[in-house]
């Protein structure tokens, strides 16, 4: 029996954890907060609010693998009454449609590495089609600028943020739903799971090590100063008001990046009866500061919200800096990431790792890989082929 020990106990490590137990080995997980989670955490009610909208992709490789094992759990269906009242923030005003020049780039196949997504979509739709793009991929990237980014990376999460049906679900109840699941899952294969428990320094005496943190603290705890890979800097702006009919199910703002979304309208246990749970997030430079991104996610709700500060019962502000997964720049890809392997029995798992996917996927895709390669090279049946 091979002896593991995973440090972090967010999606990647429960899952590396998971994974690692089914193949038959010993497994030990260090939590340093008192609760599992990590950004899937779920506020207690009453307002079950997430860091983040933290969307399951049906089209991503966890889907199937969450399903299997029974810990997907009940989804949260938007009804289609709702889904018809997604608005568009264009050229100062509030659309129902998005411009026909973005919906062609989703047919437009075979976007470059090398090239920036704003010089190559100008190139396919024009300027202004380019730029609705853009902005609107900022709800999968969380970044100020995503016409700056590789082509090829916003493209494919432009095609699946946008697919129709929608690929996002969300679990009923928010993402600490089925982070319990996973939990209860883990601990009835014989993890042993310690929250609380901040390490300092690797353990020297319990074989390999899956170090499935932010990668910041990854950075700090085996400090190697290569670990650095460009991420988002997103205000986030969660409210409750009392509810209103007429209200947006959403506003996507295409003049610049911004999403103000009512997480009740699919999921109505997220806040007590009567009343809705909204989420701005709005991606902001670096010269910019929380203020300007409150700004903005405030004027989309102006729109999409009338009367929204009269209404309001809950507010809570935060800022999400590095914590809002990896972004490829042109000339780069997932391969060009942090190694998951770091040598010496020490792997890598998260989101700003080198594995594929979007957002959370990535996660998922280095965890399975990361306990892979700490098994002995031996694959897991569910580890991704590609993130080898």
């Amino acid at each position: 029996m091979r002896r593991i020990t995973v440090i972090g106990g967010g999606l990647a490590g429960l899952t590396a954890a998971i994974a690692a137990a089914e193949a038959g080995a010993e497994v030990i997980l260090h939590e340093s907060h008192h609760t599992l989670g990590g950004r899937a955490r779920t506020a207690p009610a009453p307002y079950r609010t997430n860091e983040g909208p933290h969307a399951l992709y049906a089209g991503g490789p966890h889907w199937g693998w969450l399903k299997q094992r029974g810990l997907l759990g009940p989804l949260a269906d938007l009804p289609l009454l709702e889904a018809a009242r997604l608005r568009f923030h264009r050229d100062g005003r509030l659309r129902r449609v998005p411009p026909a020049a973005m919906l062609r780039l989703l047919l437009t196949k075979n976007a470059p590495v090398d090239a920036d997504f704003t010089t190559w979509a100008t190139g396919v739709v024009g300027a202004a089609g380019a730029r609705a793009a853009a902005n609107y991929v900022g709800v999968a990237t969380f970044h100020h600028a995503p016409g700056q980014l590789s082509a090829a990376f916003v493209q494919e999460r432009l095609r699946r943020a946008a697919k129709v049906p929608p690929e996002a679900h969300y679990a009923r109840g928010g993402w600490g739903e089925v982070i319990g699941r996973m939990a209860d899952h883990a601990w009835k294969l014989g993890v042993r799971i310690e929250t609380g428990s901040r390490l300092d320094a690797l353990p020297t005496d319990r074989g390999p090590v899956i170090v499935a943190t932010q990668l910041s603290a990854a950075r700090a705890l085996l400090g190697d100063a290569s670990l650095t890979w460009p991420s988002g800097r997103t205000v986030l702006l969660d409210l409750a008001v009392r509810t209103r009919r007429g209200d947006a199910f959403a506003v996507s703002d295409l003049d610049s990046p911004g999403w103000v979304e009512r997480f009740t309208a699919q999921d109505p246990s997220l806040a007590p009866p009567g009343e809705q749970l909204i989420q701005g997030q709005v991606p902001i430079a670096p010269d910019e500061t929380r203020a300007d991104g409150i700004a903005r996610a405030e004027h989309l709700l102006d729109l999409g919200f009338p009367g929204w500060r009269e209404r309001m019962v809950f507010r809570r502000e935060a800022l999400a800096t590095g914590r809002t997964g990896a972004v490829d720049a042109p000339g780069t890809t997932w391969r060009d990431r942090p190694a998951i392997d770091r040598g010496d029995g020490v792997y890598l798992a998260g989101d700003q790792v080198a594995a594929p996917g979007v957002l959370c996927e990535v996660s998922f895709n280095s965890a399975l890989t990361a306990a892979a390669l700490a098994l002995g090279g031996r694959r897991h049946r569910s580890a991704p082929l590609e993130a080898a």
